[in-house]
């Protein structure tokens, strides 16, 4: 009788092993080889920039983060006599705050106090790509607002992948420290009804990569966190200025949560939505049925004819940009 117990516990415990370096072997692999392809530039991103007057762009400024760190932001003062509350900007994947200059200097023109961030890990912020745990560009917006304390009404703005971190902010304990929310053709997930297929072109994603890393950090692992699992469709000289690839902490934080349904049911303030029709990163026509599956009344807004980057720099768009934040400022 004692023999065959320990018979079947030394299958037991084989198999168990056995199964043990299956995984392992598996995860080393998606580490090692399940990263992030070299997608092809899109030029619809790269080349729109090329026509913008950046000659006028006010310098950086900078705040600490809680680490210490210098980060950094750009500064539009308000034109004419009557302040009409302030923004925040956040801009998209790969970029920094010069990619929101037009859409800052509109705004600043109608009366509103601008504040352009360099999110960590982008522009002048950080290590290009790299934040150093999730969460901690959610601390360095709170540093900063504490810092610089944005008149109200404020309105928090966010493009793209930006917009997605907003919608983050929005639905998190910090919700109440900014009074409005606008979400310009956000990322929300990879699940979301509104994804394209590698954003259109845009991004390259190492799923086996990303997969692995869950599980590692599931376990409290996160030496590797560091290795990239995003990369975007830059052009060469584009890659000399902006973010080229992005590693697993950045990924994750700069983008709702991966329940990002929760997110939109746990935003209790005013929020917004913009987008053009003709986006070719996003779906946008399914925006207001996200919002509404989630029980939200926001506003959501598309603009006929306004692709993914002309909705920061098109006229129309930026005006619908200013008229929507009056609108959450003073409705």
């Amino acid at each position: 009788m004692f023999s065959a117990v320990e018979g079947m516990v030394k299958m037991l415990l084989y198999a168990l092993s056995s199964t043990a370096i299956v995984v392992l072997l598996m995860v080393t692999a998606a580490l090692a080889w399940g990263g992030p392809g070299t997608p092809a530039p899109m030029q619809s991103i790269n080349d729109p920039f090329k026509s913008v007057d950046f000659s006028h762009i006010p310098p950086l400024k900078n705040y600490q983060g809680a680490d210490g760190a210098q980060l950094f932001y750009r500064e539009y003062a308000p034109q004419g006599d009557n302040m009409k509350g302030s923004a925040v900007l956040v801009h998209g994947s790969s970029a920094s705050s010069n990619s929101l200059h037009p859409m800052a200097t509109a705004l600043a023109a109608a009366g509103v106090h601008v504040y352009a961030l360099d999110v960590r890990g982008h522009g002048a912020s950080g290590h290009k790509g790299h934040i150093d745990f999730i969460g901690q560009l959610e601390s360095d917006l709170q540093m900063f607002v504490q810092a610089v304390q944005p008149p109200s009404p404020s309105t928090l703005i966010g493009f793209s992948s930006g917009g997605g971190f907003v919608l983050r902010m929005a639905a998190s304990e910090m919700q109440s420290s900014i009074d409005s929310y606008l979400l310009l053709s956000p990322f929300l997930s990879h699940r979301a009804p509104n994804y394209r297929p590698d954003s259109g072109g845009w991004v390259s994603v190492g799923v086996p990569r990303i997969l692995a890393l869950s599980v590692l950090n599931a376990v409290g692992l996160r030496y590797w966190n560091d290795l990239p699992v995003v990369r975007f469709a830059l052009t060469e000289d584009a890659k000399s200025f902006l973010t080229p690839e992005y590693g697993f902490n950045l990924a994750l934080n700069f983008a709702p949560h991966q329940d990002y349904k929760l997110d939109l049911q746990n935003a209790k303030g005013k929020v917004a939505i913009l987008a053009g029709d003709a986006d070719e990163a996003f779906q946008t026509q399914e925006l207001q049925r996200i919002v509404q599956s989630a029980g939200k009344d926001w506003p959501v807004q598309l603009l006929p004819g306004i692709g993914h980057i002309p909705l920061t720099l098109e006229p129309a768009a930026l005006k619908a940009v200013v008229d929507m934040v009056m609108r959450l400022h003073y409705h």
